[in-house]
């Protein structure tokens, strides 16, 4: 869609269309997960392990957020794309707006609570010894700026819904432009640490938000932000939270794993802590740019099943499924082979650096399984298949918990860093399943 009419959405030939929702997405992804690394090595540059360790402990707590904000923009958004296949676009604009105000309620209604919960929240997180303060500064700040952080995240998700895939990403690159600028100041110049990177992600979170609000009141010719269309109605937030929950059960079972491995990890000290979170962000650049298309076509794939162009449907699912897989392989091969200098950006010590290696290599190996999996929830969400959506959103957080807790007693620190890799490949065979499960649907008939 160029910002008006359904082209991309209709008209134009399927690699057309998915370059065109899901390279804005993929540039846009592949900036956050860059500030992610930048943040962690501006972190690393005050040479505080505690502070390193507290970033990794608090992550948790952002996953929270963001789980928030999709329950609200990935279960909206979806809902969006099928309504503007059906044609009901006076819905889709109600659903816009829903989206918006629901998500920002959420978000003070999650501050009241978190605030006096603060000392529970940390020792759920793992925070011991030095780190209790440090993750403690963080996570106050991302609490009171919740509702602007959650808001934000969902909001991303309402403009790319009606194919304004550019706008998505020009969010997304003030966010982090605007983060990148105030971390080295806030961090070294006012002397702020941690707080002050805490405070740089919400200042940049809410400009962002600001920007979106500011297209759909003015910019977008199918959707808004208006009290006066904000009418919620039960089968609209059925419709969106059938969805929506499914990708927070998602982000939850995400939690759980962290904070299992947060605390299993911790079992070995702030240093092996430090090299789990150090290898994590320099993993997702693997997966970045396939993040970035499955997120990216998910509008496409509701608004071809809503317009029961089916076979348009699968020709995007394939086609994404190729991307996806050369551009994964490519991104880990690269990473792969400079591995040691990028984990020594990070870490001057030996065992951080050593450790960090060890865990970046397993998870390289679980990316494409990880990448494709994605795919299939993308698939299940834009399909409107709540159940199948909840499963995958599960069956992973099922899976790793028990399998972590064999492999540590089992093999120790090996059994904990394998547990992810084999997780990710059971549950990518689990979506496979499904997936040729639903092709055999009576819907699905082209």
């Amino acid at each position: 869609m160029k910002e008006k009419g359904n082209y991309y959405f209709e008209q134009a030939t399927i690699p057309k269309a998915i370059t065109h929702m899901a390279v804005p997405m993929m540039l846009g992804m592949s900036v956050i997960m860059i500030y992610n690394v930048i943040d962690a090595f501006f972190i690393g540059k005050l040479n505080n392990t505690a502070m390193m360790t507290a970033v990794t402990l608090a992550l948790p707590f952002t996953i929270i957020l963001s789980g928030i904000g999709n329950i609200f923009g990935v279960g909206g958004g979806t809902y969006i794309s099928r309504l503007l296949g059906e044609g009901k676009l006076g819905e889709a604009k109600k659903v816009s707006s829903v989206t918006f105000f629901l998500s920002l309620l959420a978000g003070f209604i999650f501050m009241l609570f978190a605030i006096p919960l603060i000392h529970p929240i940390l020792k759920v997180l793992g925070a011991k010894g030095d780190t209790v303060l440090f993750t403690k500064d963080f996570i106050m700040v991302l609490i009171i700026g919740g509702p602007f952080v959650i808001a934000n995240f969902a909001l991303g998700q309402v403009v790319r819904a009606e194919g304004a895939s550019k706008v998505s990403m020009n969010g997304m690159f003030i966010s982090v432009i605007i983060n990148i600028i105030l971390d080295p100041i806030l961090i070294f110049i006012c002397h702020l640490n941690i707080v002050g990177a805490a405070i740089g992600t919400v200042v940049a979170n809410t400009c962002a938000l600001l920007y979106y609000v500011y297209y759909l009141k003015n910019k977008s010719s199918t959707l808004t932000v208006s009290i006066r269309t904000f009418k919620p109605t039960i089968s609209m937030l059925k419709d969106i939270f059938k969805i929506g929950i499914s990708s927070f059960l998602l982000d939850a079972f995400m939690i759980i794993s962290v904070l299992l491995l947060n605390n299993f990890s911790a079992y070995y000290g702030d240093y092996a802590v430090a090299a789990f979170g150090i290898s994590q962000r320099i993993a997702q650049l693997a997966q970045f740019a396939a993040k970035g298309l499955y997120i990216g076509v998910i509008p496409l794939i509701a608004y071809a099943y809503a317009a029961k162009n089916i076979k348009r449907m699968k020709s995007i699912i394939k086609i994404t499924a190729a991307y996806i897989a050369i551009l994964t392989f490519a991104f880990s091969l690269i990473i792969f082979i400079f591995r040691e200098p990028i984990v020594h950006l990070f870490s001057n010590n030996t065992y951080v650096i050593n450790t960090g290696i060890y865990i970046l290599i397993a998870l390289l190996i679980s990316a494409l399984f990880a990448s494709i999996t994605g795919l299939f929830i993308g698939i299940f969400q834009g399909a409107g298949r709540g159940k199948e959506a909840t499963i995958m959103s599960v069956v992973q957080g099922i899976l790793l918990i028990p399998i972590m807790i064999l492999g540590k007693y089992t093999f120790g620190l090996d059994g904990i860093i394998w547990s992810m890799t084999i997780t990710e490949i059971l549950t990518c065979i689990i979506g496979l399943y499904l997936w040729i499960r639903l092709k055999r649907d009576p819907s699905m008939k082209e």
